[in-house]
């Protein structure tokens, strides 16, 4: 199989080399070419991704062959690139029947090429809220990786090994994709519906399970926050004693911790999509866009507009000349 990875600007490398290495292990467990890697990049020259270094390529996303697949490596700020020339390439192979993947970010160049319509995808745990706002024709899920059919997707990091190992034994057996993950160190070979995110507990440094439950909550609504009542209910608790549990586990108020949760999905929302102010205020369960502001400048210390104007990319300015 010819398999080709296309390095965007900025890329991650970490969900870069553990997508590639399980291939080359792959081949040297076999003790033959299973696998035919190459690399491209938008001009044909090496590629920095969002550590710095620099990544040799062998030509230009114009100039890839017919591959078998072909995987895009997304990193920082690729909503914010023009993907013109690697849209091209990817579009010839889809009309080929090729398959084609994503790592981290690269989920939203072919969500954007159109190349993920019906099909079930994932990507990085921040970028989920995003990806599904601005392509609902896509099922966005919150797995660590989606195999759909002939789309590939991984939400990056660790996660790509995972499923480049999912890749070697659907192709090659479970034996050959279990010695390579121990040539790699790599002690349990995840399933693609396990989620990406830490668990609750380890993310919040507590166990109470009734906190727990609560914060869980705020995280799945909010769109429509619910009322302090509301989260006591569900918990069978009195508002007093919900207030007292999150001061003694969280140091804030539950409106405080609720408060927060919508502010970071607004932040992750604004600097990902291109979607108006008041979208992402109506999205976060902000009544007004003014509203929305003043909570937003006392959250961050600075308005939701100033979340854009941040540098563009040197790929992006090129591509806008």
């Amino acid at each position: 199989m010819t398999i080709g990875f296309m390095l965007v600007e900025r890329f991650s490398m970490i969900a870069f080399a553990s997508a590639i290495e399980p291939l080359r292990l792959a081949n040297r467990e076999a003790g033959r070419e299973l696998y035919a890697v190459s690399i491209y990049s938008e001009t044909g020259g090496p590629c920095a991704a969002s550590n710095g270094v620099a990544v040799g390529v062998e030509r230009s996303f114009a100039q890839a062959p017919d591959l078998d697949m072909a995987l895009v490596c997304g990193g920082i700020d690729v909503h914010r690139i023009d993907h013109g020339a690697l849209t091209t390439v990817l579009r010839r192979l889809a009309s080929r029947g090729r398959a084609l993947g994503a790592l981290c970010t690269g989920p939203y160049v072919l969500a954007r090429a159109g190349l993920l319509d019906g099909y079930r995808a994932t990507i990085h745990w921040e970028n989920i809220p995003s990806l599904a706002s601005e392509h609902p024709e896509t099922e966005v899920e919150s797995e660590l990786f989606e195999i759909d059919r002939d789309r590939l997707t991984c939400g990056g990091g660790f996660a790509a090994a995972d499923m480049m190992l999912a890749l070697i034994s659907r192709d090659h057996g479970n034996a050959l994709a279990s010695e390579v993950a121990e040539q790699l160190l790599h002690p349990r070979i995840r399933e693609a519906g396990e989620r990406q995110r830490m668990d609750l507990r380890m993310r919040l440094g507590v166990s109470h399970p009734k906190l727990l439950k609560v914060v869980a909550l705020m995280e799945k609504t909010i769109e429509d926050p619910l009322s302090s009542q509301e989260l006591a209910d569900s918990v069978r608790l009195s508002t007093r004693q919900l207030e007292r549990l999150f001061f003694k586990y969280l140091g804030q108020s539950p409106a405080k911790h609720y408060l927060r949760i919508r502010l970071e999905r607004a932040r992750t929302l604004i600097r990902q999509t291109s979607m108006p102010i008041l979208s992402v205020a109506l999205e976060c369960g902000f009544s007004s866009a003014s509203h929305f502001s003043r909570a937003y400048l006392d959250g961050f210390g600075k308005p939701p507009s100033a979340e854009r104007k941040a540098p563009v990319p040197q790929a992006a300015a090129r591509a806008a000349e």
